[in-house]
């Protein structure tokens, strides 16, 4: 018995060509859950920063780095790439508005949080589940976007607070 198909872009397993719509792609692409990373550093004097939902850790143990992907279209990265050193803090429970307020194209990102400065510039979130010191190793252009891979130079981990976890276009918590 032959099958036939209602669309002839969807094949016999119901996969369709990928969408060039970036909301359908955000659509899809979060019902991948991921932690939240914010990036920071102290750039002449200003607090700089940004958020990426695309942070993967594991890239190397030897040694150790991490990565993320910053669209080609941000105005923030340019600035915090020029630092020698980045915070990255991925944030715990609780940080929902900070993470919020850190993504914001408007007013100052860092306004009420806490934060920590290194003296090689690296600018973290106080509360966060996890910091990381780290130094840019390489930056690959990507399509619309740049993948860029961090060396961990430092870290600090409280093993008492649970990630931030961005899921289907939220911020959410583990539950126990």
């Amino acid at each position: 018995m032959t099958m036939q198909l209602l669309d002839p872009l969807i094949d016999s397993a119901g996969f369709a060509p990928a969408s060039t719509d970036a909301a359908d792609l955000r659509r899809a692409f979060g019902r991948f859950p991921s932690g939240v990373a914010a990036l920071g550093a102290v750039v002449d004097g200003v607090k700089t920063g940004m958020v990426a939902s695309s942070f993967s850790v594991g890239i190397s143990f030897d040694p150790p780095m991490v990565m993320f992907s910053a669209q080609n279209s941000s105005s923030t990265w340019p600035v915090l790439r020029t630092s020698p050193r980045i915070g990255i803090s991925i944030l715990g429970e609780g940080h929902a508005e900070a993470c919020y307020q850190l993504a914001s194209r408007q007013g100052d990102r860092f306004a009420g949080l806490g934060t920590l400065e290194t003296t090689g510039g690296a600018l973290f979130v106080t509360d966060s589940a996890l910091l990381l010191d780290c130094e840019i190793v390489a930056e690959t252009p990507t399509g619309d976007h740049c993948v860029i891979l961090l060396e961990v130079k430092s870290l600090k981990v409280d093993a008492d607070r649970a990630p931030l976890v961005y899921h289907g276009s939220k911020m959410r918590q583990l539950a126990p």
